[in-house]
């Protein structure tokens, strides 16, 4: 029998999947300054419809392939790298096939439910799974630590908050952590009355007042469904009660996160509003390196405020504790139907306030029906919950436009 050859290549294999969104640029970035191929053995990019800046990152990195998710643009992905010996692809399967590659350490930075397959397939190499992608976890949260744990993988989080969290405790006793605080900038509408927010455009919702990000994320924050995610992503990453885990409104986005243990004592994680920080801890793990981040001035600063979010005007927060309370497959519909309905909003064929609506409308009849009656056995059970709750949601948003 054939045995394989061993690897004479000492460079640490990576993937990125999601590189030319804003999560995979800053990541494409930090590899650069470590070293970019000469340290690094780039196995694989992933990206959108931005072919351009995927030729150029996957050029620049000499990645092993370079994948778009639309098959209409593989022509142009080919065009741009012939001659270069880079391998390219198109489509969701071949995004799929690129995530079965093996590597030492994978950046899931693809949004949305897009990014559950890929980054579910890469446990099985038994590393870094650095996960942008939270819904990874809302979704199949459960089958996703079975599997890591299967294969000796790491999950390391790369959402601020939750890359936080994972910090305050390193040395910690986790028995004798009692609760998470998650901090919200509030988005750009935390002081705005609900009259006002009926009205609140997709432009509007874009303009975040301390991070960017990309369109969805931006507007998932202007809504707190971004928060909403992270608190059931919390809840399974942490094995944490929802009861344990809060939100608080902190518009400085200085402070990351905040850890509370049984003796009252907490531990919070400051630093700028930058992802490459998080990004950063999640490449260099287990050790620290330099990063490019603008240091703190705390007497610049001069304060730092906190104050308890409106579960009236952000219903999202509201619904994220329903969810955990009912679990059994019930993060995979939360997540699709705010995917359906924050497309409805784009479009302009429901209005802001409405995506909250919808979502609570589609978990109701789901739960009514008795489809969150069993926990979802495998990834294609979870597969079939989020169809069944885009099918339900883009009902709901023919009878709201109507």
């Amino acid at each position: 029998m054939n045995q394989p050859m061993p690897r004479n290549d000492t460079r640490r294999r990576i993937s990125i999947f999601g590189a030319t969104g804003s999560i995979g640029c800053n990541t494409v970035d930090l590899v650069e300054r470590q070293g970019g191929a000469e340290t690094y053995e780039v196995v694989a990019l992933t990206g959108g419809r931005n072919v351009a800046l995927l030729a150029e990152q996957a050029r620049r990195l000499r990645a092993g392939i370079a994948v778009t998710a639309h098959e209409e643009c593989l022509p142009e992905l080919q065009a741009r790298l012939a001659g270069s010996g880079i391998e390219t692809a198109a489509g969701a399967g071949a995004i799929a096939e690129a995530a079965a590659r093996p590597v030492d350490w994978t950046m899931s930075a693809i949004v949305g439910a897009a990014g559950i397959v890929p980054g579910f397939l890469s446990l099985a190499h038994g590393g870094v799974l650095a996960l942008a992608n939270k819904e990874t976890l809302v979704a199949a949260g459960d089958l996703v630590r079975e599997k890591a744990a299967r294969h000796g993988a790491t999950l390391l989080p790369v959402d601020s908050e939750h890359s936080a969290i994972f910090q305050a405790l390193v040395g910690e006793d986790r028995r004798a952590l009692e609760r998470i605080v998650l901090t919200a900038s509030g988005g750009p509408f935390r002081d705005w009355p609900l009259a006002r927010m009926a009205a609140v455009t997709p432009e509007e919702a874009v303009r975040h007042p301390n991070w960017s990000m990309g369109v969805r994320i931006s507007i998932d924050s202007a809504s707190m469904f971004n928060k909403a995610l992270e608190m059931i992503e919390a809840h399974v990453l942490f094995d944490m009660p929802p009861a344990a885990i809060e939100v608080v409104i902190h518009p400085q986005s200085v402070v990351h996160s905040l850890v509370g243990f049984t003796d009252g004592a907490m531990l919070a994680h400051l630093g700028p509003p930058d992802m490459r920080g998080a990004i950063g801890y999640a490449l260099n793990w287990p050790e620290r390196r330099p990063l490019p981040l603008e240091r703190l001035d705390l007497a610049a600063l001069g304060r730092l405020d906190f104050a308890a979010p409106d579960d009236v005007r952000f219903p999202a927060l509201r619904l994220a504790r329903e969810v955990m309370e009912i679990g059994r497959g019930a993060g995979a519909a939360f997540n699709a139907a705010k995917e359906v309905a924050l497309d409805g909003f784009i479009t302009r064929r429901i209005g802001f306030l409405d995506m909250a609506r919808l979502v609570e409308q589609v978990i109701g009849q789901m739960e009514r029906a008795g489809e969150f009656a069993t926990a979802p056995a495998s990834l294609d059970d979870v597969l079939a919950l989020d169809a069944a709750a885009r099918a339900r949601a883009s009902a709901c948003i023919e009878e709201m436009a109507a």
